[in-house]
């Protein structure tokens, strides 16, 4: 454990200012996310150095298919989230502090990253928002040890502006989980604010950093046909670039909606191609939908199967061998 950031004190009540819900807590409770609590009158993150999910992933996993393609990543998981999804994927991480966990310091962090021959870390499997004190520590070390190093956050960008903009020097890519498009939608069942997550997608870009977003096709959630056309105007008014990942939806958790049927999720393909160069999608295997074309030509520029993947005609500039557009982050 350790004292929180972004906090201020009124009386006995402490108000957490990480994210837009700006808990109010008592002496000895905890926020929404339960991982920040008050204890005499100070904020505590429960989760600091605690890591409940851990492993070696292609980042193609995260989903990031335009940055370090076919890179291993190192990849960190706490419990915690300051989000009520129904759906949550990966509920048994987030959603309550586990019985087994691993306590390991930031430090240790560049330590395994050399025994496992990795240049990234990705902030990943649950809600890394609300690990902010050890990812923000995690990335400053992985970040002076090695120039080439890098990190990345996969995370729903429900955060306030200040803690985001000290996280910039630090994090180079983010894969943003964009739920849905409904704003009743976010506040009601998901406990969150739209507003906040597209005004965050949009200074992420405009601060140069490598955006792609991952939307999860929720029967009744975010399958809205219309709902879905304004997201991708939405992303198009930012970047025609930033590649989408629309990700097919199986129940877990609360929600026992059937999965979202494939043939809907190739309309919603076709129709996200309207308006951005790079639409994939996960949980289809499918390779026509997984692989990467340039913008321009149309070559195939990386060709995957899974998490298999094969250079096509990729330059190592991450440019199209055929026209000379670059494409991707190596």
């Amino acid at each position: 454990m350790i004292e929180a950031k972004f906090y201020e004190s009124e009386d006995d009540i402490v108000v957490c200012n990480l994210c837009p819900h700006h808990c109010r807590i008592q002496d000895g409770k905890t926020g929404i996310c339960d991982v920040r609590k008050n204890q005499d009158g100070k904020l505590i993150s429960l989760n600091y150095s605690e890591i409940t999910a851990f492993g070696l992933d292609p980042i193609e996993k995260k989903p990031l298919f335009h940055f370090k393609p076919g890179e291993e990543i190192l990849s960190l998981g706490t419990w915690g989230c300051n989000l009520s999804c129904p759906f949550c994927q990966n509920f048994e991480i987030s959603k309550t502090s586990p019985q087994e966990k691993k306590i390991i310091q930031p430090f240790e962090i560049v330590g395994l990253m050399k025994k496992y021959k990795v240049n990234g870390v990705a902030y990943t499997y649950s809600e890394p928002v609300v690990w902010y004190e050890y990812v923000l520590e995690t990335s400053k070390l992985v970040k002076q040890e090695n120039e080439k190093n890098y990190n990345v956050m996969i995370t729903n960008g429900f955060i306030e502006k200040e803690p985001l903009k000290e996280l910039l020097p630090y994090i180079d890519a983010f894969n943003i989980d964009l739920k849905t498009f409904d704003e009743k939608i976010y506040k009601k069942e998901l406990k969150g604010e739209l507003e906040n997550i597209k005004n965050n997608i949009e200074f992420l870009y405009k601060q140069g950093k490598h955006v792609e977003i991952t939307t999860l096709i929720v029967p009744g959630i975010s399958n809205d046909l219309k709902l879905l056309e304004n997201e991708f105007k939405f992303i198009s008014s930012v970047s025609q670039k930033i590649p989408l990942h629309l990700s097919r939806y199986f129940p877990r958790y609360k929600y026992d909606q059937m999965p979202t049927d494939i043939g809907i999720m190739k309309e919603f393909y076709h129709l996200a191609k309207k308006y951005l160069d790079h639409v994939y999608l996960g949980n289809v295997w499918n390779k026509n939908y997984e692989s990467t074309y340039c913008s321009k030509c149309g070559e195939t520029l990386i060709e995957r199967s899974g998490y298999n993947i094969k250079f096509k005609n990729l330059d190592k500039n991450g440019g199209c061998i055929k026209c000379g557009l670059k494409e991707i982050e190596i």
